[in-house]
């Protein structure tokens, strides 16, 4: 690839759609990805992976064009050399040791010193201490750290990760943080996905989220968390008397609407969860009632993200 190339933007997806018969797993996304990290987050079933395999070559769209550091990936080996895809579900060969397995990849590469850049990629990832032991008796861990040695052995220009965290413990997670972060400030791109916002919002400088197939919403973490805690909340709650606290709750500004459910059970809606749930234990002594269960009904990321998508 010419240093032309490698100066444009990382990845551009452009109305970009993809349907697999009838199917429709990504619908009109238009995005850019820069240098940096890049959080895709979204429920499962949300287009993600679809999203990926795609800005890693592996497929084309069925409409839209992808464009990544200015060329189309599909069957382009002079792009394949400076991308790498971790994916989710990827069946390693157990027979083989880690070792091999990121040797393998730097051959087909056709990397100089297949030894050397195998070994850097396992210390890069802790895995250099057990890296002759088979895949066989990994655990899933383990499994995903010697997939990221294999992705960074040719040290990339875009990585591509599709919940890698998984079956990381806390520790390992945290490495794998600052592992990427150290690559993004010596201009690597990376996109990573996740259906679980605390795990991108701390590492990613921009979050594309992502609803059937859909961009729902981008920006930084903080912008999403403001979305997200601005929204209506729905809340269930089971006390004593329904009739009574439902009286003291109607009243008050955080509260856009009660709905009674039988005589001890009623659903509330309001526009600030913090506040509503500051004045619930107040209007509950107020009234002489007693709380039973306070449930909040819609906090499934799929519910965030429909409001986000409805905005």
């Amino acid at each position: 690839m010419t240093a032309a190339h490698l100066s444009a933007t990382p990845l551009v997806f452009d109305h970009v759609s993809h349907w697999y018969g009838d199917v429709v797993a990504v619908n009109d996304v238009s995005a850019v990805v820069g240098p940096g990290i890049t959080g895709l987050l979204g429920p499962n079933g949300a287009g993600k992976t679809t999203l990926l395999q795609l800005a890693a070559g592996l497929m084309g769209p069925s409409g839209g064009t992808v464009r990544v550091f200015g060329a189309t990936p599909v069957r382009n080996p002079d792009i394949f050399r400076h991308v790498a895809l971790v994916p989710e579900r990827e069946a390693l060969p157990g027979m083989l040791s880690a070792r091999a397995f990121v040797e393998a990849r730097a051959t087909l590469l056709g990397l100089a010193n297949v030894r050397a850049a195998a070994q850097a990629a396992l210390e890069m990832v802790e895995m250099d201490t057990v890296a002759d032991r088979t895949v066989a008796g990994f655990s899933k861990g383990m499994r995903q750290r010697t997939k990221l040695a294999a992705a960074l052995v040719q040290q990339p220009r875009l990585v591509l990760l599709d919940e890698p965290f998984n079956g990381l413990d806390p520790r390992q997670r945290l490495h794998m943080m600052q592992l990427l972060e150290a690559r993004a400030k010596e201009g690597t791109a990376v996109l990573l996905s996740s259906h679980i916002l605390e795990e991108i919002e701390g590492v990613a400088s921009r979050i594309l989220v992502m609803l059937a197939g859909r961009l729902a919403a981008s920006g930084d973490h903080r912008t999403l968390r403001r979305m997200m805690t601005d929204r209506p909340h729905t809340v269930r709650i089971r006390a004593s008397d329904a009739r009574a606290l439902a009286s003291q709750l109607v009243v008050q500004p955080a509260v856009m609407g009660v709905e009674l459910d039988g005589t001890d059970a009623l659903n509330v809606r309001t526009t600030d969860y913090t506040a509503f749930s500051r004045l619930l234990v107040q209007a509950a002594k107020h009234a002489s009632v007693t709380l039973y269960d306070v449930l909040p009904t819609d906090e499934s990321l799929e519910h965030v993200f429909a409001y986000l998508v409805q905005r």
